[in-house]
């Protein structure tokens, strides 16, 4: 995997990896990479041209004070272990993409600017992330009828050409991406737990070798597991779909209702809700706040699932609630 100069400077600069905790220099952040690039727009200065300055030069170049020009040297004097960092995810199959590269897909920053990820780490294609799809979320414990319908939906994705893309976790989101895989579609999961880990099953391995899966997080590779980057990742798999379908949902709780809201919100995304008698209460409460209503049993063909989301996507265009949810 070779990175140009313009993406490995930034990888110097906002990668976790290799560093412990609490390190010395905190790797640069979102909204800090926004900043510095600003900075770097106003002095004339590429990125790349950074590595290998001291403090005092990155001081005088950039106009920037002695602590971040000390901060930003530190990050960037690490060459040598990103490197070996590089060398030791390609092997595992890991590639990464940052803002710079063709790859990253466009609709991150077009939905999400300056809260867009800079760089992903991720395995399997990446074209992957810039196809059409339907975002399928819910709960990690669905009930048998809820089981049933995702899998009709990740086949149903299959038939109409449309990737699925969830959050790769335990109950609706692997039951979606399995069922979808399994009728011969595709799936990208953008997760928010080990990567690493991820890519060591073998059914993972397989229909990422045949093209059909892509796994890829904004978190290191290694990372565990943790509540607040599950709900922070939520935002990437609507900002990556056409259209969003919320199996099952709580009411004002868990990272489905938070993504949901946000989506909404945002009016990033067509947002449908599975509705009917045995709906829960969230998925009700979701339409009543602007979601759109998906029957619990579709009755239309599978193959024409994504021309139905189209039609009725068009009888209500997305409009961001946000004034009115409080």
């Amino acid at each position: 995997m070779k990175l140009s100069n313009d993406s490995f400077a930034l990888f110097l600069l906002c990668s976790h990896l290799g560093l412990p905790d609490e390190p010395d220099a905190k790797p640069l952040s979102a909204r800090e990479w926004n900043q510095l690039e600003q900075k770097l727009a106003a002095n004339s200065f590429n990125v790349a041209g950074l590595p290998g300055l001291t403090a005092q030069q990155i001081k005088s170049t950039l106009q920037t004070g002695e602590d971040e020009a000390a901060r930003l040297a530190s990050l960037l004097d690490r060459v040598e272990a990103m490197e070996q960092e590089i060398e030791r995810l390609a092997e595992l199959g890991i590639w990464i993409i940052t803002r710079f590269d063709e790859d990253y897909p466009p609709r991150l920053t077009e939905r999400l600017r300056g809260a867009a990820p800079v760089m992903l780490y991720g395995a399997g294609s990446a074209r992957l992330l810039n196809r059409r799809g339907l975002a399928v979320v819910g709960s990690r414990n669905i009930d048998q009828r809820g089981f049933a319908l995702t899998e009709f939906i990740g086949n149903a994705c299959a038939e109409s050409n449309l990737t699925v893309y969830s959050g790769g976790a335990r109950g609706v989101d692997k039951t979606a991406m399995g069922a979808a895989l399994a009728a011969g579609g595709s799936a990208a999961g953008l997760l928010a737990d080990s990567l690493e880990k991820a890519i060591r099953a073998a059914d993972a391995r397989t229909a990422m070798e045949e093209g059909q899966l892509v796994l890829a997080t904004p978190y290191s590779p290694q990372a565990s597991f943790n509540v607040g980057t599950a709900m922070a990742r939520n935002k990437l798999i609507y900002a990556l779909s056409d259209f969003a379908l919320v199996i099952a949902s709580d009411a004002e709780k868990g990272g489905t209702w938070a993504g949901a809201e946000e989506a909404l919100k945002a009016a990033m995304v067509p947002v449908f809700v599975v509705e009917g008698p045995d709906a829960p209460d969230g998925n009700r409460l979701l339409i009543k706040r602007g979601a759109l209503p998906f029957p619990d049993s579709f009755s239309d063909s599978p193959s024409s699932l994504g021309d139905w989301l189209e039609e009725h996507a068009r009888l209500k265009q997305p409009e961001a609630v946000q004034g009115s949810l409080f």
